[in-house]
């Protein structure tokens, strides 16, 4: 009852912040009844004046509620499934930005993660150079000497966990409220979703996860000659707090200081691109968060991502898909694009490809009237998941979190080299990917993949046939003898059966108790 009223607490306060911002100005008033439109129209009098336009209200009072309403703002941008495509537009422009905490907090953290003075772990430890809802980034050096070197250290807030953990809680009230009280609401999954930015944050919130991301994009990335990660200092590295490399570079979302440096605008906006696109083709491992500010150009002019806390994977039926869709829209075979569809299984059988290829087609032919420069492979597959919905195609998160990378992504592109041709410049990627998989060599490696499979699932015959062989002698003897229950389970039914005698017995005594009174009454 106590922690009930807490969470209604925490939740007046959430739609006091949107009310009192505006972001109530977002909703449709249309589509309420009219008791809804009537508490739409007073919640809306707290509004504060001059609350800006509807594209800030909302970040501004997301901003207001602290660390974890920012973060499921950022995740809710890109759902827009259960949000509507405007707000997700409109969480778009939310900047995970915080004040910074105090240096002397941070060197606790430091100081309680690896149970040492941090001027043994450190030569130098500086103040905050970026802060944000989860943790912030300290320059520091280690080594000594000609071996001496800088590096960036990651330090998670202080009390973010229960925080967030709070926070959580009041969500999942909310969504368990609406899930009782408002059945439509059912449809949007609203407890998923929470459980979904829960584990999100969970693996966020500690920091040797995202050390593993670096060194596994590092990995998958080693032989790129034009984008690279900082290496990870496992050392120094635990759950509070992250090591890595410190990135000697210019971030892109200092265009001016990028073009004064004289580095290759238009190549860079290249490398953005086939970047991402390869990693998420070919290694179905991608950065997911790869707005300017976490990307930097380095002096020798190659590209480096930081902040690998949001990453995003495919599987080889998603890469698949995603490479057949990419090329089908470059050659207009829009059968083959409606074809991937049914045959990767999200769109339902039910439905006719002829009819999906026609629909795709309105999508794809407006494409090939305009100039290279002008076509947005983002709004294209923006689009496309409209089309899908159609159709009933299930929400893949997986897609999703690609798609909204990908606009993000050829946002930073276009801003590098505002006439980008973005097919010429995905087309080598993709192509590549195509003829390594779906060609020949790829169809032979495919069909070696199955032959293990099929080798290794007979490998466990002689097993499976062994344990079946025990499996119907046991049934044998069971249905000579009768099957064995275990002591829990006779202890259960003796219990409810007991129950059951105890309720029959007083409805025995029920019914005699009303006749004698039925044959008192006759006889009196």
């Amino acid at each position: 009852m106590i922690s009930a009223v807490a969470h209604c607490l925490r939740l007046a306060r959430v739609g006091f912040v949107l009310a009192r911002e505006g972001a109530f100005a977002l909703v449709d008033a249309s589509v309420l009844p009219p008791a809804g439109r009537l508490g739409l129209r007073l919640v809306r009098l707290v509004e504060r004046r001059r609350a800006g336009d509807e594209a800030t209200r909302l970040a501004a009072a997301i901003t207001r509620l602290g660390p974890s309403y920012v973060k499921f703002g950022q995740f809710l941008a890109t759902r827009p499934d259960v949000v509507g495509v405007r707000v997700a537009r409109d969480l778009e422009a939310l900047q995970d930005r915080m004040p910074p905490f105090p240096r002397a907090e941070a060197v606790r953290v430091v100081e309680e993660a690896f149970g040492q003075p941090v001027t043994r772990l450190f030569v130098e430890f500086g103040e905050p150079m970026a802060a944000a809802s989860i943790a912030q980034v300290h320059k520091a050096r280690i080594g000594s000497g000609a071996a001496s070197r800088e590096v960036a250290v990651k330090v998670l807030r202080p009390g973010v966990r229960d925080r967030f953990m709070r926070d959580l809680a009041a969500m999942r009230f909310a969504a368990g409220v609406a899930r009782r009280f408002m059945p439509d609401a059912e449809r949007l999954r609203p407890l998923e979703v929470v459980e979904t930015l829960a584990r999100s944050v969970a693996m966020e919130m500690d920091l040797r996860l995202e050390a593993a991301a670096l060194s596994e994009l590092a990995e998958n990335t080693a032989e790129d000659a034009d984008f690279r990660v900082p290496k990870v200092e496992w050392d120094l590295t635990a759950r509070d707090v992250l090591t890595s490399e410190w990135v000697d570079g210019l971030p892109l979302s200092d265009l001016a200081a990028v073009e004064a440096a004289g580095h290759d605008r238009v190549a860079l906006s290249r490398a953005v691109i086939q970047s991402f696109l390869r990693q998420a083709l070919r290694d179905g491992f991608f950065h997911a968060d790869m707005h300017p500010g976490n990307l930097f150009v380095a002096p020798d002019g190659r590209l480096v991502a930081v902040d690998c806390g949001i990453m995003g994977r495919l599987g080889p039926k998603e890469r698949r898909f995603l490479a057949e869709i990419l090329y089908g829209f470059i050659r207009r075979d829009y059968r083959r694009v409606a074809e991937v569809h049914f045959e990767a299984g999200y769109v339902p059988h039910h439905h006719s490809i002829a009819d999906f290829a026609q629909a795709i087609r309105a999508i794809g032919e407006p494409i090939h009237d305009r100039r290279a420069d002008e076509i947005s492979m983002a709004r294209l597959l923006t689009l496309l998941f409209e089309i899908t919905a159609l159709f009933d195609m299930r929400t893949r998160t997986e897609l999703v979190m690609l798609q909204k990378t990908m606009v993000v992504v050829e946002g930073v592109a276009r801003s590098l080299d505002p006439k980008l041709d973005m097919w010429s410049t995905a087309d080598p990627v993709v192509r590549q990917w195509i003829e390594r998989n779906l060609g020949p060599i790829g169809r032979l490696a495919e069909a070696g993949r199955d032959a293990l499979s099929v080798a290794g699932f007979l490998s466990h015959v002689p097993g499976l046939l062994t344990r079946g062989e025990r499996l119907v002698e046991q049934l044998e003897v069971a249905t000579g003898r009768g099957f064995a229950l275990a002591p829990e389970s006779v202890a259960a039914i003796s219990r409810g059966e007991a129950h059951r005698t105890r309720w029959g017995n007083l409805a025995l005594w029920v019914i005699a108790g009303l006749l004698a009174i039925i044959l008192l009454r006759d006889v009196f």
